[in-house]
């Protein structure tokens, strides 16, 4: 287990991503991932209430519901640390005081809990001042119904702004950042927000960790694409660099005995202040290529080969 920067939360080093619940697995297959999860020693599970209205179908709220409703079946949610997020569900978007009340109930409702561990903002809404925002947040955690505030989406601008308010009012600060991170999308927390994260001690959960599946090593050159929601997306990694990318990872994967996606989840562990990448899965065998990063800390030596494969070319 990791401590989650400097809150009282002991987190597993890998999040489970519940964006599948309701989307590309239903209950049955939900409860049999999060089964094997669990039994591996998983607690942090992070969803959203906008998941997954993005599906044909869908209306938004599904992946929370499934999940409440596992947690009341296996009578888990004291060993479970719980994170979900409001803001960018189209029934209740933005972050205005109003909202965050009301979504944090919803939430609270479909997850059948009386409070969530960790509350993401999840992007900035910069219509609404930050005072207002995280006076909303305050109040829950006041209430008891949230443990800890977190950011996903911030700039570092915005992110260090909202610190500040949070610093200068006496409101809960944001504890974690949730930022796009992986080893084929650097640049934008490298150049950012890796420093003020440092500075300040937050926690950093990064999503697509595996690159919408690319990071997986099933999509290679000239190879037969393989049927996914994201296959368009990770196919768009398929350029010089992140050719050179697998191929440091097969190496290492090779080396070490285990799955390409474990090695890609243990070089975003080995970055300061990452506690715990957030990562998917449909069936307890796609999770099985997880979870080995959780026990295989990289060495320096396969840092710098990952680092070195991963950067983009000056110029």
């Amino acid at each position: 287990m990791a401590k989650l920067g400097e809150t009282d939360l002991d987190v597993f080093p890998i999040c489970f991503g519940g964006n599948v619940f309701g989307w590309t697995a239903d209950r049955d297959e939900s409860f049999a991932v999060l089964d094997a999860y669990a039994a591996a020693g998983g607690n942090f599970i992070d969803t959203a209430d906008a998941y997954s209205h993005f599906a044909e179908g869908n209306a938004g709220g599904e992946s929370e519901t499934i999940l409440g409703e596992w947690l009341r079946a296996r009578g888990n949610r004291d060993r479970i640390v719980l994170a979900t997020k409001v803001g960018r569900w189209p029934e209740r978007p933005g972050l205005s005081a109003a909202n965050i009340r009301a979504a944090a109930e919803d939430s609270l409702r479909r997850l059948g809990t009386d409070h969530i561990d960790l509350y993401y903002a999840h992007s900035d809404d910069q219509d609404t001042p930050l005072e207002e925002t995280l006076g909303a947040f305050d109040e829950l955690v006041r209430a008891g119904k949230v443990r800890h505030i977190a950011a996903s989406n911030y700039s570092a601008p915005r992110l260090a702004e909202a610190l500040a308010v949070s610093d200068r009012e006496g409101f809960a600060r944001y504890a974690a950042l949730q930022p796009h991170y992986n080893l084929v999308e650097r640049d934008d927390y490298e150049n950012e927000l890796a420093g003020l994260v440092a500075r300040e001690n937050i926690a950093v959960l990064p999503y697509y960790a595996l690159a919408k599946g690319f990071l997986t090593g099933k999509y290679r050159p000239g190879g037969d694409t393989p049927e996914s929601t994201r296959a368009g997306g990770a196919s768009a990694y398929l350029h010089e660099r992140g050719v050179k990318v697998l191929t440091a990872l097969d190496e290492i994967a090779t080396l070490r005995d285990i799955p390409v996606p474990s090695v890609a989840l243990a070089w975003l562990l080995g970055k300061r202040n990452v506690t715990a990448p957030i990562a998917s899965a449909r069936n307890p065998e796609q999770l099985s290529g997880l979870l080995p990063a959780a026990e295989n800390p990289l060495t320096a030596a396969e840092m710098e080969r990952l680092d070195g494969a991963s950067s983009t070319p000056a110029g």
